[in-house]
């Protein structure tokens, strides 16, 4: 009984230490298995940062090859490297102005009513051609008023003569002579008055006698121009001052161009200058640089630049807004025309012939622009003779960035 008791006590002690074993075992199973998935984790979520914080590898693809249909299709042409001479310069703007000379209000200094109008609108007339004539009963007066101190002028000369003889002889008193000498000098004075109020109604005194006074008035051009506008009509009253006619002359036209503070320095008088109506670049005009203002603009850190025009066209007229370039230095360099050099983002680069059919983009940086032409300096090596495609580049940059906005 003893015996038994104590094997079976002994049984009980080796099961409940088995039990407290697996019980320990899968107590501490988890708490490994849970600290094993979370160092797991955090492996790999650092990996994953790591390859999110890698720069994108690029493709470096810089070749593109097309077929000869395709060549074709886009037109494409070669060419080579060019030495140019090259021209820097200013852009300015401006408008075309007439000096005051060259343009003209037409005015009366006496009313009267229209009888004729002589020119259109238009027209191109000479100084001094008669525009219209203009009836006028005051000049009518003003003529016989004139021709009568003429008559009585001689009287007065003729008696002066007389009455200073006698004044010479000591026969008649001094206050005779004084008073032939004062009524002599105011009817030269008269004269005098007359004839300038009818030489500026367009009467030619020298030639005005009892039998040919003008009924009206020619009123004349005072410059060379075409007529702008008139402001006439036939039978109607023109008023005294008024404006009657505008002429100008366009041959004499002229750019004033506005150059700021910051690039005076750079003009001078002679400098050549292209500019192009404003509303058509594709035109271009010659002039040169005659004058410069002395004092700013009001309220402008700018002053006027004058410039005379080589060429007069008839599409070109006063008031007319234009974009001016002023040529400032020039140098030789090696350019491609403008349409081989093409952009990716603030990239320029040109295409090169390497095979068959097969063009490798090589980079560049960009100078001067200048007819046509484009400084060039390539940044990768090119070769001296190299085949350059100047025309239909774009494509070629296409078909090599094509699909790139997708990674």
């Amino acid at each position: 009984m003893n015996y038994k008791n104590t094997n079976f006590k002994t049984y009980l002690k080796s099961t409940s230490t088995s039990v407290f074993i697996c019980i320990l075992h899968f107590a501490i199973c988890p708490l490994a298995f849970a600290i094993c998935i979370l160092a797991s984790s955090c492996k790999n979520n650092s990996a994953e940062e790591a390859t999110a914080n890698e720069p994108r590898e690029s493709t470096g693809k810089s070749i593109v090859t097309f077929s000869d249909e395709q060549i074709k299709a886009i037109g494409l042409e070669l060419g080579t490297f060019e030495k140019k001479n090259l021209t820097t310069t200013l852009k300015i703007n401006g408008k075309l102005s007439l000096p005051p000379q060259y343009q003209a209000q037409v005015s009366i200094l006496s009313g009267g009513v229209v009888k004729n109008i002589l020119v259109q609108e238009g027209e191109f007339v000479t100084a001094g051609k008669p525009l219209a004539t203009i009836v006028n009963t005051e000049v009518i007066q003003l003529q016989q008023d004139y021709l009568e101190n003429n008559a009585n002028l001689i009287y007065l000369e003729k008696e002066y003569e007389r009455q200073k003889e006698l004044r010479d002889d000591n026969i008649n008193a001094g206050k005779t002579y004084q008073q032939a000498q004062r009524e002599l000098q105011i009817a030269q004075a008269k004269k005098v008055t007359l004839s300038s109020k009818l030489n500026q109604l367009g009467i030619n005194v020298n030639r005005l006698s009892s039998k040919n006074i003008a009924t009206s008035i020619v009123i004349s051009a005072p410059i060379s121009g075409s007529i702008q506008h008139i402001n006439l009509s036939m039978g109607k009253y023109a008023d005294a001052n008024a404006v009657l006619f505008e002429i100008i002359d366009n041959r004499f036209l002229h750019l004033d161009l506005k150059v700021f503070e910051k690039d005076i320095h750079k003009i001078q008088i002679g400098q050549s200058i292209t500019f192009s109506d404003a509303n058509d670049v594709s035109h271009t005009h010659p002039a040169k640089i005659y004058a410069i203002n002395k004092a700013f603009e009001p309220n402008e850190q700018a002053v006027i630049v004058h410039a005379k025009m080589n060429e007069i066209t008839e599409t070109l007229l006063p008031g007319m807004y234009v974009e001016a370039r002023v040529r400032i230095d020039d140098f030789n360099t090696n350019a491609l025309p403008t349409e081989a050099i093409v952009s990716n983002g603030s990239e320029h680069f040109i295409f090169i012939l390497i095979g068959k059919n097969k063009f490798k983009e090589i980079k560049v940086s960009t100078g001067t622009s200048d007819l046509g032409f484009t400084e060039v300096k390539a940044i990768d090596k090119v070769p001296a003779d190299a085949k350059v495609v100047i025309k239909g580049a774009y494509y070629l940059l296409s078909e090599l960035t094509k699909g790139s906005g997708e990674e």
